[in-house]
């Protein structure tokens, strides 16, 4: 008896002793944040890591607008997989408290800097967090001319790398990698969350791809389709005096529709707005078109086509003119050739598609210059592979997000994606691991005159699956549950909130109680669109 006392008591020293020793073990595994400066990690050079006190980090030629931020370890490094190839990244990982996440930030436009605002935003929430210039610096193309290898780093190669190795700097750092990793960005932000699930399945639980410029050959094409309609003859430009008017007019037509008037147009493909409504009877003013530009602006709806009469991308929708993201910024902007579309379309064109400075967007035909495109820049660029199969079959979860107000990138083209992945994986299956949301009255990724709220990795303080996108991915991933409605929220005056409603339901209002809040709203299928 006594030796069997004595024989237990040896057995749970020794499994104390395991206990502890498997502590020590980890303790020693886990780094300091200054030692990382040493990790060797493939095609990798870690620049710097040093430890930042609360409120502490200084932005690079600026003053401190993160006063707020927790401590943590910040380590940056390039990664040159190629030659040309100078991927700048960063990692930031809270010095406690650390919630088990990693957050992958994206960018915008072409890139071209650490986007910091997402990395404390992240942070802010306790993520680990990374983000990357994704091969070059500055904001337009001019990086791309002759360079084919940093076109591939920018259109997919940057953000994956800067995923692996981030997931290595915080296994080193903690002593155990994330438990669950997501990504979360808009626009060409989205377009990177689309090609992580099609190209690197593997590296993200769940991405949230907003306004996404995923087909980013024909979206080009509809830029400089809509740089010839409104430039090549001066006479056809619609001038931004121009916009409030049809707007108007496309709001008169369609706002009402839906049961509801407010200024927002819940679905504009069920608009049958007519732009010969705004032909000028008589002398030309701000509150008529010409001839001429109510052509131009048929072609901006109608999207650009081949001379075959096949739609190459979606055309922009009526009730999305003005406001401070609107077509005076976009499509049409303060003056010929100053557009944000003029500036992209020529850049690409230029930089990427033709190696040439002096490309003239008047030479610009669909048929000739969409195959060359095609050819030149699809490969690397576009994300619109509808086979997300190994995606799913990881668990993997998918939220798509898109503004109806949207001057920017066609919302349409959105729902076409969403389309063909359910018809490639059957509606079914799609539905158990993506969701699309069309949000009436929201521009390219913020604003407009909607509710455009819905939740935001910068917002520490929201903690509602059903009011914040970020924490719906995230009860999806990690419980298993689906999102359905989502709330959002126009902060100003008068509040209004409104249920975003999967695709294909929309938001219909009941017939009774204000019409500015959302719990007067049902999420329903509606009939087929208009052709």
């Amino acid at each position: 008896m006594k030796i069997d006392r004595v024989r237990l008591l040896i057995l749970k020293i020794c499994f104390a002793m395991l206990f502890f020793a498997a502590a020590d073990a980890s303790a020693v595994f886990a780094a300091t944040c200054e030692s990382l400066a040493e990790l060797k990690l493939p095609d990798t050079t870690i620049t710097s890591a040093q430890s930042i006190a609360p409120g502490e980090f200084t932005q690079s030629g600026g003053a401190t607008p993160y006063k707020n931020l927790p401590a943590f370890c910040r380590v940056a490094g390039v990664i040159r997989p190629t030659s040309e190839s100078e991927i700048r990244f960063e990692v930031w990982m809270p010095a406690e408290g650390w919630n088990g996440r990693f957050q992958g930030i994206g960018n915008g436009g072409f890139a071209g800097s650490i986007t910091y605002a997402g990395l404390a935003g992240a942070l802010a929430r306790n993520y680990a967090a990374a983000s990357t210039d994704t091969g070059h610096t500055g904001g337009d193309a001019s990086w791309a001319l002759g360079r084919p290898e940093k076109i591939v780093d920018y259109g997919h190669r940057a953000i994956h790398l800067m995923t692996v190795r981030a997931k290595e700097i915080i296994t080193a750092f903690y002593g155990d990698g994330p438990k669950r990793s997501y990504f979360s960005s808009c626009s060409n932000g989205g377009r990177q969350a689309l090609m992580e699930a099609q190209r690197y399945p593997e590296d993200y639980d769940g991405l949230i791809a907003g306004a996404p410029a995923n087909a980013f050959t024909q979206i080009m094409m509809g830029f400089a389709w809509n740089v010839r309609a409104t430039l090549k003859d001066p006479e056809s430009y619609i001038p931004a005096a121009k916009l409030k008017a049809i707007e108007a007019a496309g709001l008169a037509a369609c706002d009402a529709a839906d049961g509801v008037k407010d200024d927002v147009i819940d679905d504009p493909t069920r608009c049958a707005f007519d732009p010969a409504a705004l032909l000028c009877k008589g002398p030309e003013s701000d509150d008529c078109l010409t001839e001429k530009q109510v052509a131009a602006l048929r072609k901006i709806y109608s999207g650009p086509r081949d001379s075959k009469g096949r739609q190459i991308v979606p055309g922009f929708v009526p009730g999305s003119e003005t406001g401070i993201g609107g077509w005076g910024s976009w499509i049409t902007g303060q003056g010929p050739e100053r557009s944000t579309q003029f500036f992209f379309s020529t850049q690409a064109f230029r930089n990427m598609v033709y190696n040439d400075p002096k490309w003239d967007y008047r030479s610009f035909d669909p048929d000739r210059d969409y195959a060359i495109a095609r050819e030149k820049i699809s490969r690397s660029l576009d994300a619109t592979d509808p086979d997300l199969s190994r995606f799913a079959a990881r668990g993997g979860k998918l939220i798509l997000y898109h503004g109806w107000n949207d001057a920017a990138l066609p919302p349409v083209n959105t729902i076409n994606y969403y389309k063909s992945v359910a018809a490639k994986l059957g509606q079914r299956r799609a539905d158990s691991f993506v969701k699309l949301y069309m949000v009436p009255g929201l521009q390219h990724c913020a604003g407009g005159p909607g509710p455009n709220s819905f939740g935001s990795m910068v917002t520490a303080e929201q903690s509602d699956p059903k009011h914040d996108m970020t924490l719906a991915l995230e009860r999806w991933v990690e419980e298993g549950v689906a999102p359905n409605e989502i709330i959002a929220t126009r902060r100003q005056t008068p509040v209004r909130t409104r249920p975003l409603c999967p695709y294909p339901q929309v938001a219909r209002y009941k017939g009774s109680g204000g019409t500015d809040d959302a719990a007067n709203f049902v999420c329903t299928t509606p009939g087929r669109p208009r052709k």
